[in-house]
């Protein structure tokens, strides 16, 4: 069997668009899913499906449904390249080891300087706990991330009349 997320990047090469991720659920149902700088469209999902599904069928790929779609609001962050693209927005990330007897963290995310190993570090300015608090800032590298995916303040509110 051909390895699905080579297969995907080839269908998706010479375009904007980037496999953000591939997974694999149950009952046959194989999910992809892509992003673009602007966001990504209906008819840019329909194009890569339908490629996808020719792909897929000669390479012998064994899935019942294929599902492909737009990472949504709290895009995952994957890469460490997702990370230097998506500085200054709010993310939530998960450690691989506690620090002050926590792992999850949420705030901003800023870039810092590549160390002498080169090993990138980036910074979150964690929201302050009180209104007259400072905010404190936490240093992890891309090695020290569990798990990390944009977490938007969304305000249903609208505009006051």
């Amino acid at each position: 069997m051909a390895d699905i997320f080579a297969l995907t990047q080839d269908v998706l090469e010479g375009t904007d668009l980037e496999l953000v991720d591939i997974e694999r659920m149950p009952l046959g149902l194989l999910r992809v899913t892509l992003d673009r700088p602007g966001g990504v469209k209906i008819e840019d999902c329909e194009q890569v499906s339908k490629q996808l599904s020719r792909v897929f069928e000669v390479e012998g790929v064994d899935y019942q449904r294929l599902e492909v779609g737009s990472p949504g609001i709290d895009r995952p962050l994957k890469k460490e390249s997702d990370f230097v693209r998506f500085a200054g927005e709010r993310v939530e990330i998960r450690l691989r080891e506690p620090r002050d007897n926590r792992k999850v963290f949420a705030g901003t995310l800023q870039l810092a300087e590549t160390t002498n190993t080169e090993r990138r570090v980036f910074g979150l300015v964690l929201d302050p706990v009180a209104k007259n608090s400072k905010a404190e800032v936490i240093s992890f590298a891309f090695d020290d991330i569990d798990r990390a995916k944009l977490d938007p303040v969304l305000d249903f509110k609208g505009k006051k009349r």
